[in-house]
């Protein structure tokens, strides 16, 4: 606001909840810390500064969140609302003061106070909302649909607890509670007044209604109340600010009062035990029963609140629900969302009254699918058995929804009996079980997958039937980054080497980047991109001395990264048989010129995955051995980073010099982990697979170390039999390393611990590790001498980042838009602040009630 002064003049004061100058900020930061947390700069510990910082910040935000809010109220706009069980956003503090462009201001303020930035900002508990790539990629998303000014809810759970912490005890995967939220979350905002109730169990029943319509009404045996969540989204250096809503499970009473009188101290508080499970740990594990039963409950508990939340949101501003599928755009990410399609029928017609065709008609409208797999595994189904004790109501739509739609294969397919199995929601071959991929489909006015490949694949195999049905519902949206988090925030290096080039319009239009290329040939510009590059090799290599007590060398050693979910398909375990060869082949010539590699590995395991957490350990065996031989003299170093999550990885994408993307060709979706090495100046070892194929072709064959089978050829090989036997009696450095596995050369202590991996290997290789092995040392042997030559190494490191525009969320969420969801831009403004205006006034007649 301006005020005068005695001379006529004015002076410009700015609100402290929303100004941005040092002198503000520093008085908001005092504040802070002694009106929200109580208490004064003697006594503050670093996580109370960085708790008033915090919500200095989030300050900041709410004026955006709420104007974002108030115009989509005003301007009745369609609403994209994203539906995924994950959501790995990462601490929100720095990527918060990047999008908000105030990150000098802050450091500033912050040091005059005598402290430092990035303390505070490593003070913030990680969100232990998401474990891998799929929520990643929920998290891009959000944030690009903010910064382009879209209209969106993004829906999930609201977990107690995340996967878990690892720690890496005596070479194994040890799992630690992730207690994220036990110093609080200064970024959500608690929307009690919105909360809803879900149903489980119980039974149905039928009755006619006044107007003598057949019916039928749930009674389920159990009622949970869901809690809503905010946290603000913030786009980049825009006023929109989203909401991510995630709802937390609460019983309708938390203490029984008639139990506790009667002495039943346990029963007093059972149902609040009960009810709060639902949401306390992401993804339980799911082999025993009541681990399934769980995570079926997880996934329709979001559900459930999230669609009743947005028919709330609608009647608001409508008379009905006939336009609500114009209204929202709900994507299903993956198919853990996908009991959607039989809940919105549910609310439509057992609450809302509505015929079966105009609510099937609302219902496909309203969703889209989106697959993240080609492992049928991964394809989810739950036993008949279960889904009906938990949802009875839902599995009687599920049947009318099938009823209806085989009748369409009938048609369609009139002397092919065998489709109806094969397209039908239920599979009746052996165990009964509801295909959740298949209700998706069926319910959906749109499928995609997540790279052309992938896309591919699902229309030529797991998906094949409904792609022959419905072409026009298949798209290809290829996965993407956002830079803002994996660039800016992450590399502020090369963030400032590329900006003082190029400008800085690369930050959200990443094609941008393309200006890049003609620098690549410039011996200056290559001379400091190498020096940004050891610069942040430099920091990882701290962080590694001090996180697992090993000595890196980040000047003289090429760092081969693979940081990723550890699966046994994802070949981990391929990059250990490379770097035995290694190891041997120094061990029969000490004196051997090769050129030194630190491997780099993290990733969690799933806690019932037992070969997968096996892998973990032989990876640190073998670093064992080879990081304390004689021999080796240092050339060779293996590292496990433990606990690998967003935080972690920050440091370690820019680091990398070569990034492993050695799955099975034909396994993975897509990938974003191969897109973060690649756009920092990353290198690709890589198959065929998911996205590395457009990564491969964007920046070009000869950037781009490629081997193994093709999708295709991995299919040949397996239906003429493979066996992988051959391979090991043909190869004799391929028998070397497995033999010393196998003896017990890397396990001393038990020479049979590694027997069921190598007899996995031996006996069956699922994913064809004897099958590649050649073909990747002989590719890894070409990466080497590429090594040598560092200047041209430089170059093509620059041609990496500077092709990489094509994998921004930015152009995958206009894709999107223009395609799948048919939603438009609605830019926010932000009114001047005037102090005189600083309050409202309330019409009594239009106050909304509590629910509304």
């Amino acid at each position: 606001m301006n005020q005068n002064l005695p001379n006529g003049n004015q002076i410009q004061i700015e609100d402290d909840r929303t100004g941005v100058d040092v002198e503000t900020l520093k008085r908001a930061f005092s504040d802070n810390l002694f009106y929200i947390l109580g208490k004064f700069s003697e006594i503050a510990t670093k996580n109370d500064f960085y708790m008033a910082l915090a919500y200095t910040i989030r300050d900041r935000l709410l004026r955006r969140w709420l104007s974002s809010q108030q115009t989509y109220l005003k301007q009745d706009v369609k609403i994209v609302c994203y539906f995924s069980a994950e959501y790995l956003v990462g601490p929100h503090l720095g990527k918060n003061l990047i999008n908000l462009d105030i990150v000098d201001q802050v450091r500033q303020a912050v040091e005059e106070c005598g402290l430092n930035l990035d303390d505070l900002i490593e003070q913030e508990e990680e969100p232990g909302l998401g474990n891998g790539g799929l929520g990643r990629l929920a998290a891009c998303y959000m944030d690009s649909l903010a910064t382009l000014d879209i209209p969106a809810i993004g829906y999930g759970i609201r977990y107690e607890f995340g996967i878990f912490d690892q720690e890496i005890c005596e070479g194994w995967q040890v799992e630690i509670t992730d207690k994220w939220l036990r110093y609080g979350n200064p970024w959500e905002i608690p929307r009690t007044e919105a909360t809803v109730e879900i149903g489980l169990g119980g039974y149905t029943e039928y009755y006619y209604d006044e107007n003598n319509r057949y019916r039928v009404r749930w009674i389920p045996d159990r009622i949970i109340k869901g809690v809503p969540y905010d946290t603000p989204i913030l786009g980049y250096k825009t006023n929109t600010a989203n909401t991510l809503r995630l709802w937390k499970a609460e019983a309708p009473e938390s203490f029984n009062f008639q139990a506790f009188n009667v002495g039943d101290y346990y029963g007093a508080v059972n149902q609040k035990t009960y009810s709060e499970n639902i949401t306390k740990v992401l993804y339980p594990n799911d082999e025993p029963m009541q681990g399934k039963q769980l995570r079926l409950e997880q996934q329709f508990f979001f559900v459930s609140c999230s669609l009743q939340d947005m028919i709330r949101i609608h009647l608001l501003q409508e008379n009905s629900l006939d336009n609500f599928g114009e209204k929202f755009a709900a994507q299903l990410n993956d198919t853990h969302p996908s009991v959607g399609v039989a809940e919105l029928m549910r609310l439509l017609i057992d609450v809302h009254d509505y015929e079966w065709e105009p609510a099937w008609e609302i219902t496909q409208k309203t969703f889209a699918y989106t697959n993240h797999t080609l492992l049928p595994e991964a394809l989810e189904k739950w036993s008949l058995s279960l889904f009906g004790s938990l949802l009875p109501r839902h599995l009687e739509i599920i049947y009318e929804i099938n009823r209806r739609f085989l009748d369409e294969i009938r048609t369609r397919y009139p002397n092919d009996p065998g489709k109806l199995s094969d397209f039908s929601l239920i599979d009746d071959r052996g165990e009964k079980y509801v295909r959740m991929a298949h209700l998706a489909c069926v319910g959906s006015h749109a499928i995609n997958g997540v790279a052309q490949l992938h896309t591919e694949l699902l229309q030529k195999n797991i998906l094949r039937g409904f792609y022959e049905l419905w072409p026009q519902k298949f798209s290809a949206k290829t996965n993407g980054i956002t830079p803002r988090r994996w660039m800016i925030l992450s590399n502020p290096e090369l963030t400032e080497l590329i900006t003082s080039k190029i400008g800085d319009r690369w930050m959200t239009h990443l094609d941008e980047l393309r200006k890049l290329e003609p620098f690549a040939d410039h011996p200056s510009f290559r001379e400091a991109w190498r020096k940004m590059k050891q610069q942040v090799k430099s920091r990882l290599a701290d962080r590694i001395e001090k996180r697992c007590g090993i000595t890196v060398d980040p000047n003289n050693s090429m760092f081969d990264i693979q940081v990723k979910r550890i699966h046994e398909y994802k070949r981990q375990h391929l990059n250990v048989l490379h770097i035995i060869t290694l190891y041997n082949r120094i061990k029969n010539n000490p004196n051997l010129d090769v050129v030194p590699r630190t491997f780099i590995f993290g990733g969690k395991a799933a806690p019932s995955y037992f070969m997968a957490k096996l892998i973990i350990k032989l990876i640190n065996s073998v670093g064992e051995v080879v990081n304390n031989d004689s021999d080796v003299r240092g050339r060779l170093k293996v590292v496990f980073i433990p606990d690998y999550n967003v935080t972690n990885s920050q440091p370690v994408y820019p680091a990398a010099d070569l990034s492993e993307q050695i799955s099975t060709a034909g396994k993975e979706a897509s990938g974003t982990g191969n897109m973060k090495f690649s756009l920092n100046g990353s290198l690709t070892i890589g198959t065929l697979d998911g996205a590395n194929v457009e990564i491969r072709q964007e920046v070009g064959e000869d950037n781009f170390f490629l081997f193994g089978l093709k999708t295709d050829e991995v299919s040949q090989m397996k239906s003429e039999g493979y066996n992988p036997w051959e391979f090991y009696s043909s190869n004799p450095a391929l028998r070397e390393v497995i033999d010393q596995i196998s003896s017990g050369y890397f396990s001393p202590e038990d020479s049979n611990l590694f027997k069921p991996l190598v007899d996995s290997l031996l006996y069956h290789d699922e994913y064809m590790l004897l099958a590649d092995y050649q073909s990747y040392i002989d590719c890894q042997d070409r990466v080497s001498e590429a090594y040598r030559d560092w200047d041209n190494w430089t170059r093509m490191s620059i041609l990496n980042t500077a092709r990489m525009g094509k994998f921004s969320s930015d152009r995958a969420i206009r894709e999107y838009c223009q395609d799948i969801w048919n939603v438009q831009a609605v830019p926010v403004k932000l009114e001047d602040y005037i102090q005189a205006k600083a309050s409202f006034k309330v019409d009594p007649n239009q106050l909304l009630t509590t629910g509304s």
